[in-house]
């Protein structure tokens, strides 16, 4: 399998916007994919690096439902460093998606271009703790991503998690 291949099995579709694979597993799998500004039909697609490795994504959502995104939020409010983190990979959001784009400006005529990480219009506003762990994946140095990245253990599984039952590779 190829990876949009993989990302497609992982996801249980087909992704949307798919450029690249931005970081894999331990396993040599998709862990993280970059996507475009825009797919294919022009709609905004507002996450850059989203999450595709089913044992972080099902990880990052037991601390979200555990109310990772308020908790997470209060800190940013209450912490210069982690706040500082947040509007400075906010900015490389921006600038990425930019240069991402090519000059196109998508059914919204850009606007989407200007948000932050996983689409978050205010600063200091989190949305999605998904998009900030594929973030800091993608891209170390992410502060925040990566405090919240050190609540998920372990990291990575002793097995991979995509690859089928029978031991076979989801890569042959």
């Amino acid at each position: 399998m190829d990876d949009l291949e993989v990302v497609g099995l992982q996801l249980g579709r087909a992704p949307r916007a798919f450029r690249r694979v931005a970081r894999r597993c331990p396993f040599g799998l998709p862990a993280v994919t970059e996507q475009a500004p825009y797919d294919d039909s022009g709609e905004p697609f507002p996450t850059t690096y989203y999450l595709t490795c089913p044992h972080l994504v099902a990880a990052v959502s037991r601390v979200e439902a555990a109310g990772g995104v308020e908790r997470w939020s209060g800190r940013v409010r209450r912490e210069p460093a982690l706040e500082a983190s947040l509007a400075r990979a906010t900015e490389e959001q921006r600038r990425l998606r930019r240069e991402l784009a090519g000059g196109c400006e998508g059914a919204d005529g850009g606007a989407s271009l200007a948000l932050g990480i996983a689409g978050a219009r205010g600063p200091g506003s989190l949305k999605c703790l998904h998009a900030h762990v594929a973030y800091a994946l993608a891209r170390p140095g992410y502060a925040l991503g990566e405090a919240i990245l050190s609540e998920l253990a372990p990291l990575w599984p002793e097995r991979c998690c995509t690859a089928p039952a029978d031991g076979s590779s989801a890569t042959a």
